[in-house]
């Protein structure tokens, strides 16, 4: 975290429409600098300014997903960290087969979804699953540490308990709070974090992931204590991006809570 805040990293995240401002919002609080660009004719340029880049399948597109790999190969010429973020990918062929189509041409430094939509990725399978995912499952731990041992990338399964992996070392996170399932947006804005901590720490991807995890849960848990009485889902958006402007890293040093799998 204090890394993020030294280097203020340009992030090229390319989200979708329904979160995009959330998105840039969210990297201006923890300290990095959001750039967005889609369009196949800029977006391999605008990575190349980068440090950090975070591609969404939330709303695709034939344009956005050429946009999306052009990023995302121009990104692995160059070293920067990539961060996939896999949103519906059971619900349609169009959003599998663009997943899997950058991940055979390219290494991502890290991947973040559910459980029904790391199944899927994992699989290679629709499961008809959109973005919400009811349940992690008994067997999330085995998907996240198959699914990084394949692509090589840290793997973030995000659900009632958090794992970070990088298919040898996991890691269970505990912070967070249930009323983030309703803000549309939050694992895009967490897909974000991760993007701008990896940035900051290209050296050191699953200690980065799992730091921006346990900083999201935390701002999470602060959001919900802040809402005053009468406010609802929409303030508890504003105080969790206000929450992670705030956070500092003695907090998340002495408020993270996670664990190593035994």
């Amino acid at each position: 975290m204090e890394n993020l805040r030294t280097a203020q990293p340009r992030v090229h995240c390319i989200a979708n429409y329904v979160t995009a401002n959330d998105c840039a919002n969210l990297l201006l609080a923890c300290g990095a600098s959001p750039i967005m660009a889609d369009d196949p004719q800029e977006a391999a340029q605008i990575t190349s300014a980068c440090a950090g880049l975070t591609v969404s399948l939330g709303t695709p597109s034939a344009r956005r997903l050429e946009g999306m790999r052009a990023a995302v190969r121009h990104a692995g010429e160059l070293g920067i960290p990539a961060v996939l973020d896999p949103v519906g990918v059971g619900a349609s062929s169009l959003r599998m087969e663009a997943a899997q189509r950058m991940l055979d041409e390219s290494r991502f430094a890290a991947i973040r979804g559910n459980g029904a939509e790391l199944a899927a990725l994992s699989e290679r399978a629709l499961n008809g699953a959109g973005i919400d995912d009811a349940a992690q499952g008994a067997d999330g731990l085995e998907t996240a540490l198959q699914l990084a041992r394949c692509t090589g990338a840290v793997v973030i399964l995000t659900g009632k308990r958090d794992i970070v992996t990088d298919g040898r070392t996991a890691y269970r996170v505990s912070n967070g709070h249930e009323m983030m399932r309703l803000v549309t947006g939050a694992g895009c804005m967490l897909t974000a974090l991760v993007g701008a901590y990896l940035a900051a720490n290209p050296d050191r991807p699953l200690e980065a992931a799992l730091a921006a995890v346990c900083a999201m849960g935390i701002c999470g848990e602060r959001a919900h204590a802040h809402l005053a009485c009468g406010e609802g889902n929409a303030s508890y958006r504003n105080h969790l991006i206000d929450a992670v402007y705030t956070l500092v890293p003695q907090d998340l040093e002495r408020e993270a809570r996670y664990a190593v799998y035994g």
